[in-house]
């Protein structure tokens, strides 16, 4: 039964009716739990709450289903006004992307000259930019144009997940460019024939590259609610004596609360990945397909 809701909210996120109708209806039946909001003002007034809190953020503008330049130079304006509304509340919080938001299914060139500008503004405010990976089919794209990006910007990062076969060798790749990851297990439905099918193998190969990047002296977003692999993280580093300035967790928006706090109070570093914008359902949905406790929440929503 959990694999059935899995694939059933995977396949209902990419969903362009089930968007469309989600946008009418707005951020109801529980969505509001996972999204702070639809509006730059509701994003950051939830950046000041987590950060009053003791956390850090990365905001993201939440977009799919992007088909034309001028969509994508639109999602690509509403970064920068992500960027300029951080700096100008003084928030601690960095900016979070997805590039077919920003055009990639268009055109390469067009992603690059939106990714450009995005990168100008972050650097003008001192501030960093993380590339959110997609599915398996944008994955090689996507470090391609992270490759090229870091010629010229030091303040960029990407995802990596350990549920693709690929990824043990794009670790190794991407260490000589000293590459600051954010290390996930991977939330995309995707074929045996390109990631682990077993979740026990997800885990075992998330470990080693956590291990891997950490030992390689890069900076390092351990992103997991899974406690067990915040335990391994947490006696890893004591082992080998790794600073708490090389890594942070991260977590997403109004998931593990407690969790968060806890490892707060106890020193760590914790982003909050908060997401906001009229463009969430697609998003909405790969949380729920994620844990099935979220559906259980969402249900009790609609009986209310």
């Amino acid at each position: 039964m959990e694999v059935l809701m899995r694939n059933m909210f995977q396949t209902l996120g990419k969903n362009q009716a089930a968007n469309k109708l989600a946008k009418k209806y707005g951020l109801r039946f529980g969505a509001a739990r996972f999204v702070a909001g639809e509006t730059i003002e509701n994003a950051i007034n939830s950046v000041k709450e987590l950060n009053r809190s003791g956390k850090v953020v990365t905001l993201d503008h939440l977009g799919e289903f992007v088909f034309t330049e001028e969509e994508a130079n639109e999602s690509s304006a509403m970064c920068i006004q992500t960027l300029d509304a951080i700096a100008k509340a003084g928030v601690q919080s960095n900016l979070s992307l997805k590039m077919t938001s920003l055009g990639l299914d268009i055109s390469k060139d067009l992603c690059m000259k939106n990714m450009r500008r995005i990168l100008d503004r972050a650097k003008m405010y001192g501030n960093f930019v993380r590339i959110d990976m997609e599915d398996y089919a944008h994955c090689q794209v996507s470090l391609d144009i992270y490759r090229e990006l870091r010629k010229d910007y030091d303040n960029v990062g990407i995802v990596i997940q350990a549920y693709l076969y690929r990824t043990e060798q794009d670790m190794q790749d991407l260490n000589e460019y000293k590459a600051n990851l954010r290390l996930v297990k991977g939330a995309y439905k995707e074929s045996p024939e390109v990631a682990f099918p077993d979740k026990k193998d997800v885990d075992e190969n998330y470990k080693k590259i956590i291990k891997t990047h950490l030992l390689n002296g890069n900076y390092t977003a351990v992103a997991s609610h899974d406690e067990a692999i915040i335990e391994y993280t947490k006696k890893m580093v004591q082992e080998h004596r790794i600073s708490k300035d090389q890594f942070e967790f991260q977590m997403l928006y109004g998931i593990c609360v407690e969790l968060q706090q806890k490892l707060v109070q106890e020193g760590y570093r914790v982003r909050v990945y908060v997401p906001y914008g009229v463009d969430w359902f697609g998003y909405f949905m790969r949380r729920l397909a994620e844990r099935p406790a979220n559906v259980w929440f969402v249900l009790k929503n609609l009986l209310k």
